[in-house]
């Protein structure tokens, strides 16, 4: 994968596995440096288990139009399936460990409930709206998270007055020590030094014009904030 890039457009996912390392940076476009504006994703560290933390590195870009989007009978609910399985449709992205990862929209006042493997653990974060999670009906609003209990299943439903949007995330718990510095993430200390030193060594890669990518983000900011851009597209979020 070395010298690959790409742009990111609405809707579209990253699926990076690092492996045995890579380097990389996700930077603003052309465009916003020189216009502003703002951009809204969501980034996830997924673990490997220790034996596959050395596999070899991969992107899977994946454009909106390749990206399982299905509907329920009744036109209530809506699910982009990232990664796992859901309502009869499974993922077109790979993943090393059985997971899922799903895009829930419901409508006011709709239900879903989504199966899950009684081995799984994850949560459920509220992107938009509010409405009720779990078996319970717990009340989640934006910006709140609930965690997977005991079960094969996940209930939500939407306020009756107001839409929720949902990601639903889970998966096989690994079990394993997990050390971490920076970006390293491995199971021992040691581990993570011997990173350290490989990153250190160029082992892992370089970008090239990096560093006058980081200085030219920089440098935009500073003009943002200086004409007042900066705090208006802060205060749209």
């Amino acid at each position: 994968i070395s010298g690959n890039s790409g742009t990111l457009a609405p809707g579209w996912v990253q699926w990076m596995t690092a492996g045995s390392g890579v380097v990389h940076s996700e930077m603003p476009s052309d465009e916003m440096l020189e216009k502003g504006g703002r951009s809204e994703g969501f980034q996830l560290w997924v673990n490997l288990p220790k034996k596959e933390k050395m596999v070899a590195p991969r992107y899977q870009d994946t454009p909106p139009e390749k990206i399982p989007v299905v509907t329920t009978d009744d036109g209530q609910v809506t699910v982009k399936v990232i990664a796992g399985e859901s309502l009869g449709q499974r993922a077109v992205i790979e993943t090393r460990t059985p997971m899922m990862y799903l895009d829930i929209r419901l409508q006011p006042g709709a239900s879903f409930v989504q199966p899950i493997p009684s081995a799984y653990g994850g949560f459920a974060y509220v992107w938009r709206g509010k409405g009720f999670l779990g078996p319970n009906r717990k009340e989640a609003e934006m910006g709140q998270v609930a965690t997977l209990g005991e079960g094969d299943s996940f209930r939500l439903s939407a306020s009756p007055t107001e839409a929720m949007h949902v990601l639903l995330i889970a998966g096989v718990p690994i079990k394993e020590p997990v050390s971490h510095y920076g970006p390293f993430v491995m199971n021992t200390q040691e581990e993570i030094q011997q990173a350290i030193i490989d990153y250190q060594a160029g082992r892992l890669g370089q970008i090239e014009g990096a560093d006058e990518r980081y200085a030219k983000t920089d440098a935009a900011k500073k003009t943002q904030k200086t004409s007042g851009r900066w705090q208006k597209d802060q205060s749209d979020l």
